[in-house]
C-alpha cells in the first residue's frame, strides 16, 4: 500500500461542515458507522449532522492505498463514551469521489 491519499480521500478528511462531507460521496454512496448503514448523500448528511453534536478532536494516525481502496487509522478524542478510541477507516473510490466508507 504506498502511504499517499487519493484525492477524494484528502477531501473527506478535510471537510468540516456535514453538506461538505456528504459531497465527498457519490450520490448513492453506502456509509457503515455503528453497526448502521447509510445509502446516499441526504442520509451522510444527517449522519455527519449528528456526530457534529459531538465535540471531538481526529488525529490521523496512518495512510495507504492500493487502486481505487484507502485505509486511514485515526485516533478520535472528545466528549463520548469510550474516548479516546483508534479507528479504522476503509474507503472504496469511484473518480473523484467515496463510494463507501466502513468505519471500524
Amino acid at each position: 500500500m504506498e502511504q499517499t491519499l487519493p484525492l477524494p480521500v484528502v477531501r473527506y478528511l478535510a471537510a468540516v461542515r456535514p453538506g461538505q462531507i456528504a459531497e465527498c460521496f457519490t450520490e448513492d454512496a453506502v456509509v457503515v458507522d455503528e453497526r448502521k448503514t447509510r445509502r446516499g448523500r441526504a442520509e451522510i448528511r444527517q449522519w455527519r449532522e449528528e456526530a457534529a453534536k459531538i465535540d471531538y478532536r481526529q488525529d490521523i494516525l496512518s495512510v495507504g492505498h492500493d487502486g481505487e481502496r484507502a485505509l486511514v487509522r485515526c485516533r478520535l478524542t472528545g466528549d463520548f463514551p469510550g474516548s479516546p478510541v483508534e479507528l479504522d477507516y476503509r474507503l472504496e473510490l469511484a473518480g473523484d469521489h467515496v463510494a463507501r466508507l466502513e468505519i471500524a
